[in-house]
């Protein structure tokens, strides 16, 4: 379950995804927090760069495993704007990170993309725990989704 102590962590996702649209990128944004509710690290994406692999959920594994702990990863929270794809699910299970909170899901977005004529990505769209099935999800937060869906309208229109 969601605590309303964690709604400022998933707001903070929603401003960093709309960083990364202001910066010219696909909107997306994540933070990872630790077990006592400390924010260890944030970032949004940066596949304009022409690396498309430069999402921030990616990024944030790869921090973690640098500078945490095993117990610290499995202990952490990874609160997102958007579901995990699934490289950065993989990635979030290899390096042993623990829950993940999601503002909207993969199928919202897939589902709003096709909307606005967006062509399908070259990797399928799954759900987190089909690519991870031993981490903890949560989501979606509809109180927030029309946001991450507005910045998404934003970004294609």
């Amino acid at each position: 379950m969601i605590s309303e102590s964690e709604m400022p962590h998933l707001r903070r996702c929603v401003e960093l995804a709309a960083q990364a649209l202001e910066a010219g990128d696909e909107p997306f944004g994540s933070v990872l927090v630790s077990a006592g509710g400390a924010v260890l690290a944030e970032d949004h994406n940066r596949v304009a760069s022409g690396d498309r692999t430069q999402h921030p959920e990616f990024a944030l594994a790869r921090w973690s495993a640098a500078h945490l702990t095993p117990e610290e990863r499995g202990a952490a929270t990874v609160y997102t704007s958007g579901e995990h794809c699934p490289m950065c699910a993989a990635a979030h299970a290899w390096v042993g990170l623990g829950r993940i909170v999601y503002v909207a899901s993969s199928a919202q977005l897939a589902a709003w993309l096709a909307e606005l004529g967006v062509p399908a990505p070259p990797v399928r769209t799954l759900p987190i725990n089909d690519v991870a099935p031993g981490v903890p999800v949560e989501g979606p937060v509809p109180e927030l989704a029309e946001q991450v869906r507005e910045l998404h309208r934003r970004c294609y229109r």
